[in-house]
């Protein structure tokens, strides 16, 4: 098992942008990752086992929830801190900041902001310790990209909801307490529903025979005539802007995280690159491999303060939906253009478990494609220059 020897790259000299508390959260997650993820990681991606011993210390960390409020169990952080820990996680595993991603933005935020104050005391604390974990269920067999059309439901029979559907690629499904579910009522709005593990006809069958985000759980949600509370709709918020509220948050994480991936590509194959030597010197002394490692660091640092500038507008709460849709998009390209060229730079070792960037490729083909694929967010962004929707 090698040492990780991870040294965060920051050309622009990024953290005299950062206060004490920024660096003392980034850092923290930086340790755990190193001491608790990196010794781990290969073997759970080869065997495809969502490593649960983490779970603990990822609530340790406050990746939990980091911006929910302490009085309901998080940590009271700010956003750049969020997406900080988010960066530090996916230098680690795409799939564990995706747990992480899942539990915050998709789980907590929607209860703290849509939810009622009792369903803020009774789930929140727990899910900010890990004692409970949740998913998130928007995703449908047949609506990825346009989730307005779900087919989802739920029918009001008095004392109770009854809900019927399905959703998949549902990350953390298949151990979650909870489920975020977003169905439309009888008269086709889009509610949100707390779904409880145990509730007759609710079952979260796991996905197997992926090739990427291996060390994650993903899962299907199945409603079969199930009895929701009343009390367990979220009333806050409806239509389908409130579920798009949680993506814009989890997409803000994404932006960070990605970067935290491409950083560990780079961060290997430059170190590779000093130490591996080819016609008696290394190969860092070659001018193709110079131009790859001059162009990671260079999208790396745009990519750094592309997300720094919007961790300051989501703190000032004047970042919109149009500008997390870019930097999703262009850090999660960058990130795994990046692995691509990394591979390269270490030719055959580049394929195997003894370095993470095959993982972390496999992985960013994911990451391209959840929570609005590339070419979605394009689209987004055309939509907001012209005001002229492209989407159909």
């Amino acid at each position: 098992m090698k040492a990780d020897q991870f040294q965060a790259p920051d050309y622009y000299n990024l953290d005299d942008l950062l206060s004490d508390e920024h660096k003392m959260v980034r850092d923290a997650s930086r340790e755990w990752v190193k001491r608790e993820v990196s010794p781990i990681i290969e073997e759970a991606a080869q065997k495809a086992e969502f490593p649960k011993q983490l779970i603990n210390g990822l609530a340790e960390i406050g990746a939990f929830g980091p911006y929910i409020p302490e009085e309901y169990g998080g940590a009271g952080l700010d956003q750049i801190s969020y997406g900080l820990i988010m960066q530090e996680i996916e230098r680690g595993d795409s799939g564990v900041r995706s747990t992480a991603s899942v539990q915050s933005s998709l789980v907590m935020y929607p209860i703290y902001k849509y939810g009622t104050e009792d369903q803020k005391k009774k789930f929140l604390p727990k899910l900010a310790s890990g004692e409970m974990m949740g998913c998130f269920g928007l995703t449908e067999p047949d609506h990825g990209s346009n989730p307005g059309g779900m087919t989802t439901n739920f029918k009001d029979k008095g004392d109770h909801y009854l809900l019927n559907g399905a959703k998949m690629w549902i990350s953390n499904a298949p151990f979650a307490d909870i489920a975020i579910v977003w169905a439309k009522n009888e008269e086709g709005r889009i509610h949100g529903l707390i779904v409880e593990r145990g509730m007759e006809g609710f079952t979260t069958p796991e996905t197997h025979n992926k090739w990427s985000l291996r060390a994650s759980a993903t899962g299907e949600l199945v409603f079969n005539n199930v009895k929701v509370p009343k009390e367990n709709l979220m009333p806050e918020k409806s239509g389908l802007g409130a579920p798009l509220g949680c993506l814009d948050s989890a997409r803000y994480g994404i932006a960070w995280g990605a970067i935290g991936a491409a950083m560990d590509c780079y961060d290997t194959a430059l170190r590779y690159a000093k130490e591996r030597e080819q016609f008696g010197k290394p190969i860092a002394s070659f001018q193709l491999q110079q131009k790859k490692l001059a162009e990671m660091i260079t999208e790396i640092t745009k990519a750094q303060l592309l997300a720094w500038r919007l961790g300051v507008m989501r703190n000032e709460g004047t970042a919109t939906s149009a500008q997390i849709s870019m930097a999703k998009r262009n850090n999660v390209a960058m990130a795994i253009n990046i692995a691509r060229e990394a591979r390269q730079i270490l030719g055959g070792m580049g394929i195997t478990g003894e370095y993470s960037i095959m993982r972390h490729s496999m992985n960013l083909e994911s990451v391209i494609t959840y929570e609005g694929t590339h070419d979605i967010h394009l689209l987004i962004t055309g939509l907001d220059i012209t005001g002229i929707p492209a989407f159909q």
